[in-house]
């Protein structure tokens, strides 16, 4: 029955500025109304939909709300902190973690980096390891590669 995730939906206070930074990440946008904008994640088959208001933006923050994860490749992952740095978008600290590289959390084998969009609302990298799920602890994607030998 359910193939997948179609929508997700953010609060932002002012949407031609979102629009301008969504872009900026690559995304299409799809439709746009006077106080709304679609952007594609992927063409067709998912997208995230921006409202302005000021209601929700103020909304403090936590992990259930606010907060979308877009899928990336391991090798997109490796390079994410120079391609945000070089549209003006700094990676932020999650978990302890100060914002230098991915983190990696073994048991799940993901990596991600998290940043913000302009209204501060969570965005995240994400990608599955090439590796099955270990019981180690959170670190850094360097610390990773150095032990299973990968350059």
């Amino acid at each position: 029955m359910i193939r997948g995730l179609y929508e997700a939906h953010l609060p932002v206070s002012n949407l031609e500025k979102s629009i301008e930074f969504y872009k900026g990440l690559g995304l299409k946008l799809a439709i746009r109304y006077e106080k709304i904008a679609f952007f594609w994640i992927v063409e067709n088959n998912s997208w995230i939909g921006l409202w302005e208001s000021d209601q929700g933006v103020n909304t403090k923050y936590h992990p259930s709300l606010r907060h979308i994860a877009f899928k990336v490749d391991f090798e997109d992952l490796k390079n994410a902190k120079q391609w945000l740095k070089e549209r003006g978008i700094d990676i932020r600290e999650e978990f302890g973690f100060k914002p230098t590289e991915p983190i990696l959390i073994p048991d799940q084998a993901h990596a991600m980096v998290y940043f913000h969009d302009p209204d501060e609302n969570s965005l995240e990298f994400i990608c599955k390891l090439p590796a099955e799920p270990e019981n180690k602890p959170d670190m850094y994607l360097s610390e990773w590669k150095k032990l299973k030998g990968i350059n």
